[in-house]
């Protein structure tokens, strides 16, 4: 009884490990949209005008919102060991209502510090919300079933771009929420917009698919079959992304091309479309979350402690990272001496964040760790709350 619980603690710690690493970076990101000198002004991305150094701070942050979303999808399966059909179909609908009001009253604040909200931002917590609705009433039909449509959604969504095209890019409202939104502004009313970072089709592609994959995590599962499993998809999905960009076709609407040099031509390669997420953009991080879990699971539950407390309050942290991070750049702001004017939204929708302000990569950096540290000791302190009580508002938070 002590082996099969020390197996299963195993097996979850490997979700924690992943979920808390992805987390970590996703921080370097939002640190990087702050602080750095040009990210109002410029992608890390231009290859006309970045660096390698820089091209891949953000670079590996891709991996971070689609390994999160798998990994939600897997732990609604695990949650629906717990509860019946029913009870879960509830929970996931309510949880993802919820997490669509908090992305719109809570998340929108703490980037902007607009209390006026004349910006609302959807991103990655709005379309986690949809895709958990979708998934709660997907939940009925066989996981086969669920796994099969999210598959289908993932390799064959693209064909959408070619109406998008067609169109020129004029899409309904309810097409720019599905999948053509790409940092699109919609007017709500006057003074007040939408801005639609993520369209969830994809993601709930990449949902419904965690949640097919999660009888791998089950105790019914042994675990050299289950790294076996994780490493030939793993591999695979890699080599499908490699495949698709070497045809440099279907699967990405920004296709590769050379560079000056070799090095930048790779970055070309590897610079695929998350806005919305590409089959390529899929594939190859889906793909490195997989052998990433397959790698984790002979990780003892000792091992990587760190990123497993950000892991474990994934949704708390991301809340108070951004509050945090913000206030930061309000302090610096005012140590600069900005006039009043500054604090306006200028390029970015974030107030006390003008153009002109930011930092070198190095400073960059410095920060993010500093971030990390501080906010390490609240993240354990309420993960030890969190696992000391049963309240029902804790499994939303």
């Amino acid at each position: 009884m002590v082996q099969a619980s020390s197996i299963s603690n195993q097996r979850l710690n490997s979700i924690d490990v992943l979920r808390g690493v992805v987390m970590i970076i996703m921080a370097l990101d939002h640190v990087r949209d702050f602080f750095h000198v040009t990210a109002a002004t410029d992608s890390p991305t231009n290859l006309l005008t970045t660096t390698p150094i820089l091209f891949f701070t953000r670079w590996i942050t891709h991996f971070c919102a689609p390994t999160f979303v798998f990994l939600a999808g897997i732990s609604a399966f695990l949650q629906g060991q717990k509860r019946t059909k029913k009870e879960l179909s509830i929970f996931l609908m309510k949880r993802g209502f919820w997490l669509i009001l908090v992305e719109v009253l809570i998340v929108t604040l703490g980037w902007t510090y607009s209390p006026f909200y004349s910006i609302l931002i959807l991103q990655v917590i709005w379309t986690i919300g949809i895709s958990m609705i979708i998934l709660g009433i997907l939940i009925w039909l066989p996981a086969n079933v669920i796994l099969t449509g999210g598959l289908l959604i993932i390799f064959f969504h693209n064909l959408l771009d070619y109406a998008e095209i067609s169109r020129h890019g004029r899409v309904g409202i309810l097409w720019e929420l599905a999948h053509h939104g790409n940092f699109t502004s919609i007017t709500l009313v006057p003074n007040h917009s939408a801005l639609i970072v993520y369209s969830f089709l994809p993601w709930t592609g990449i949902m419904m698919t965690g949640y097919g994959m999660g009888r791998l995590f089950t105790g019914n599962v042994d675990s050299v079959i289950r790294r076996k499993i994780l490493f030939v998809v793993g591999f695979s999905l890699i080599l499908i992304f490699i495949l698709l960009r070497l045809m440099n076709n279907y699967g990405d609407s920004s296709p590769w091309i050379r560079q000056q040099n070799s090095l930048f031509t790779f970055l070309s390669f590897i610079n695929f479309s998350k806005y919305p997420p590409s089959l390529d953009y899929i594939a190859v991080t889906i793909g490195t979350a997989m052998l990433s879990l397959a790698l984790l699971d002979r990780v003892s539950n000792n091992t990587f402690s760190f990123a497993r407390v950000f892991g474990r309050v994934p949704f708390f942290f991301y809340i108070v990272h951004i509050y945090f991070i913000h206030a930061l750049t309000v302090i610096f702001f005012l140590l600069e001496k900005y006039p009043a004017k500054d604090i306006a939204f200028q390029k970015l929708p974030f107030m006390f964040r003008p153009d002109r302000f930011g930092f070198s990569l190095p400073v960059v950096y410095l920060i993010w760790i500093s971030v990390l540290l501080i906010l390490y000791p609240v993240c354990k302190k309420y993960n030890q709350y969190k696992s000391r009580h049963t309240y029902w508002w804790l499994g939303y938070i």
